[in-house]
C-alpha cells in the first residue's frame, strides 16, 4: 500500500510545513483546508519538487458534516497517516467574545478532530497499521485567561490523544500528540493575540520536523524545543494561579 498522509489545515503554518516534510519523505498527500487556491499552489509545488501524488480536498471544518464528507470522498483511498492539524484561537474576555466564533472554535479544534480520528481509525485497525497525529499545544498544560476556550480545547486534544494512545497499544496503530509552543504563523493574526517577547519561538519547519520524527518513532507526546519541554513540565506541576498570571503576561498587548 502506498504511504499516504491526510493533513488538515495544510494551507499555512505548521500544516504547510508538515505537508512538505511528508512529501520529502515520499508520502502521497491529501491536503485539506478552506483556501483552495493556496492548497493548489502548495500541491503543485510538492508535485514538481518531490514527485509525489497530491490530492487537494477543500473543506471548511466549521461545518458539522465536513469530517464525514472528507471520509466519504476518500472511500477506496487508504490513509496510512492522519494528521489533525487544523485549529484556531481567539483573544479577548470570554463575555465580550462572539459566541459564534467560540462555538466554531470548538467545532474545528475538537469536534472535527474527534470525528476524523474515529472515522479513519476504523480502517487502520482493520489493517492493523496506521499512525495518527493530533496537534495540540503547550497551551494544553494550563488554563489560559483571555483565550479560555482555545486553551481548554487544546487540553482536551492532549487528554483525548494520550488516552487513545493507551487504548491502541498492540493494535498496530499509534497515536501521537504534538504540542508546539509559540510558533510564528498566521495563527497570531487571526487570533488577534500578542505572543510577547518573553519566550523564544520555534519555527513552523522545526515543529513539523519534530512532529514527523516523533510520529515515525511512535512517541505518544512530542514537545518541540527544550524550553517548551521545561515549561510544560513546570506548568503541569504549578498552581493554576501562577500559570494564569504567566499566560496573561505573555499575551498582554
Amino acid at each position: 500500500m502506498e504511504n499516504r498522509a491526510l493533513i488538515t489545515g495544510a494551507s499555512t503554518g505548521i500544516g504547510r510545513e508538515l505537508a512538505k516534510v511528508f512529501a520529502e519523505n515520499g508520502f502521497g498527500l491529501v491536503l485539506v483546508a478552506r483556501n483552495e487556491s493556496r492548497l493548489n499552489q502548495l500541491a503543485q509545488e510538492l508535485r514538481v519538487t518531490n514527485k509525489v501524488d497530491v490530492v487537494v480536498l477543500p473543506q471548511d471544518l466549521v461545518k458539522p458534516v465536513a469530517a464525514s464528507e472528507i471520509f466519504r470522498r476518500l472511500t477506496g483511498t487508504p490513509i496510512s497517516v492522519l494528521v489533525n492539524n487544523a485549529g484556531f484561537g481567539s483573544y479577548g474576555p470570554f463575555d465580550e467574545s462572539s459566541l459564534e466564533v467560540q462555538t466554531e472554535m470548538i467545532q474545528v479544534n475538537i469536534m472535527a478532530l474527534v470525528q476524523l480520528t474515529h472515522l479513519f481509525l476504523q480502517p487502520m485497525l482493520a489493517r492493523r497499521s496506521g499512525r495518527i497525529m493530533n496537534v495540540a499545544s503547550t497551551a494544553a498544560f494550563q488554563p489560559g485567561p483571555m483565550m479560555s476556550v482555545y486553551y481548554a480545547s487544546k487540553s482536551l486534544v492532549y487528554s483525548f490523544s494520550y488516552a487513545l494512545a493507551d487504548e491502541l497499544t498492540g493494535t498496530g496503530v499509534t497515536m501521537t500528540v504534538l504540542c508546539p509552543g509559540m510558533t510564528p504563523t498566521e495563527f497570531q493574526e487571526r487570533a488577534h493575540v500578542h505572543m510577547g517577547g518573553l519566550w523564544p519561538m520555534t519555527s513552523a519547519r522545526s515543529v513539523a520536523e519534530a512532529g514527523y520524527k516523533g510520529l515515525m518513532k511512535g512517541k505518544r507526546v512530542v514537545i518541540p524545543g527544550v524550553m517548551n519541554q521545561i515549561a510544560a513540565f513546570f506548568a503541569k506541576r504549578s498552581p493554576a494561579r501562577l500559570t494564569n498570571a504567566i499566560v496573561r503576561r505573555i499575551h498582554k498587548p
